[in-house]
């Protein structure tokens, strides 16, 4: 892939992120304040496991993209101080729209230089982006999923949900 290529694909990829950005809000404004140790199984992450796994590791993935190098994912234990849904939120509005931003910034040397992800694998910058989004779906996905059992409402994700329906 070209340069100029890496950019398309990235200038791409950086706006579809953008785009889930909004959605994964919408689902962490809706998880209830209350509960926030639901999992519907013991191997699963709690529900407020899960807003601080989006909140801290989309904005590492991509601020790892923008630096050219994966330093170990960020601690989601209690010490990282997100302990509501509101935290969580807080934590995302203020970190993960500059990540993506400096990934935006990114030459398309840069995006095409291949980056380690901890020994697991190895691949051009572009295809990390593309990477993150995914992550970022998946956990969103789980999450949705606890709502109603912990009393929520499931938002519209990709239109509206059997919650946010009209009739």
């Amino acid at each position: 892939m070209g340069f100029s290529d890496s950019m398309t694909v990235a200038n791409f990829l950086a706006a579809d992120f953008e785009t889930e950005m909004a959605t994964t809000m919408r689902v962490m404004e809706a998880v209830p304040g209350e509960g926030l140790d639901y999992r519907p199984d013991p191997k699963a992450k709690s529900a407020l496991g899960l807003v601080r796994h989006l909140a801290l590791e989309d904005e590492w993935l991509l601020n790892s993209i923008a630096n050219g190098v994966f330093t170990p994912p960020p601690d989601d234990s209690d010490a990282c101080g997100i302990m509501s849904p509101s935290d969580a939120i807080a934590r995302y509005k203020e970190k993960v729209p500059a990540a993506l931003a400096r990934v935006r910034a990114m030459t398309g040397e840069k995006l095409t230089q291949v980056i380690d992800l901890l020994g697991m694998m190895q691949a051009p910058a572009v295809v990390f982006l593309a990477m993150a989004i995914k992550h970022s779906v998946h956990h969103r996905g789980q999450l949705s999923t606890y709502l109603r059992p912990m009393g929520g409402s499931v938002p519209g994700i990709y239109g509206p949900s059997a919650d946010t329906q009209q009739g």
